[in-house]
């Protein structure tokens, strides 16, 4: 019989009893099958189906053994990021194979600003914690530090108690800017967001708010240096700050960059779906790349080659992977690693 929507689950016990077996014989049938005979794992069976025993309830199997083989991924983005951002994607995957290789599941675990984020972390039913390049006042990273779990951060930023995967992007940044500017004049950003409330907008260096994304902040400093190692003032740069990182939202705003009165002829954009956006904008305003603008992208996605991209190089499937063996315990001693690759969309 199957039990009604009102009617309280039926227990072990209760099977142990239909069927004429011990409750540990019950228990065996379902968690240790190689104890119990064929002819009493069918009675614990037959039993089951008749009173519409489900099985055992996982969430206490979890709480028994301490452990719920799970890891959690905390990704500050919308849901469908983590499946169609290549980078994202290329992050999960690295996640997933170490996961895979020890037993472990996944969940993302979305946070969007809100109230509940914080309960979303205290409720995840996780071993551990990864949480996806954040802010430095995002309060989900003391809510992972409260749960006394394993833990670690991707990008930024450094949080005490908690490891640090990453790149050092500021000096990456700089060498990209540096082929970025090469020839220069007026040259501009094309940024990610600056901080949780994802505003878009176009500005001066000088007037640029702080960065709240360590990330972001990091890669804007390295620009500023390689501009001024060009003997560009960082004041004279034009930045544009995209609220996502979209290939579309950035052709929008440097199809703004290349009509205004002083339009860029070199612009440094913080990955190379923006600047995929960037190449398609400006070959639709009959400009040539890198004749008229050079442009340089972030992370060599696939992507990248096609276009000529210059950008930076980086495994986000390794960081990945560095990450979850962090938290299971089994971290590697190889520092994450970038090297600039110089394709034909910058100027010799």
């Amino acid at each position: 019989m199957e039990p009604s929507g009102g009617a309280k689950r039926v227990t072990l016990a209760q099977v142990a009893e239909r069927a004429g077996v011990s409750v540990m014989t019950a228990s065996y049938t379902y968690n240790r099958p190689n104890r119990v005979s064929d002819q009493a794992r069918s009675r614990v069976l037959a039993a089951a189906a008749e009173l519409g025993y489900a099985g055992p309830d996982p969430s206490a199997r979890s709480l028994r053994r301490g452990s719920n083989r799970t890891l959690g991924v905390v990704m500050g983005e919308h849901l469908g990021y983590a499946f169609e951002d290549p980078e994202a994607v290329s992050f999960m995957a690295g996640v997933a194979g170490v996961c895979g290789e020890h037993g472990y599941g996944m969940t993302l675990v979305p946070v969007t600003g809100a109230a509940d984020d914080v309960t979303r972390i205290t409720d995840a039913a996780v071993d551990g914690f990864i949480v996806w390049t954040t802010t430095d006042d995002d309060p989900v990273l003391a809510a992972v530090r409260a749960t006394r779990r394993p833990a670690v951060v991707h990008g930024g930023p450094a949080v005490g108690g908690m490891a640090l995967v990453g790149i050092d992007n500021r000096a990456a940044a700089r060498a990209v800017g540096a082929a970025a500017w090469a020839g220069a004049e007026r040259p501009a950003v094309v940024s990610f967001p600056l901080s949780r409330d994802r505003r878009t907008m176009i500005t001066k260096g000088a007037a640029l708010p702080e960065a709240a994304f360590p990330v972001t902040r990091d890669r804007l400093e390295g620009y500023r240096q390689a501009a001024e190692d060009a003997g560009i003032a960082w004041r004279d740069v034009t930045v544009a700050v995209c609220a996502r990182n979209d290939a579309a939202e950035a052709e929008r705003v440097a199809a703004a960059l290349l009509t205004s009165a002083e339009p860029p002829d070199a612009i440094a954009a913080m990955s190379d779906q923006q600047a995929s956006g960037v190449v398609r904008a400006v070959r639709a305003a009959g400009r040539s790349v890198p004749g008229d603008v050079a442009i340089t992208g972030w992370d060599d996605a696939a992507a990248a080659a096609p276009l000529g991209l210059t950008t930076v190089a980086q495994s986000l499937r390794d960081q990945g992977a560095s990450c979850a063996r962090i938290v299971l315990g089994r971290p590697d001693s190889r520092a994450a690693a970038w090297s600039l690759v110089h394709r034909t969309s910058t100027r010799p």
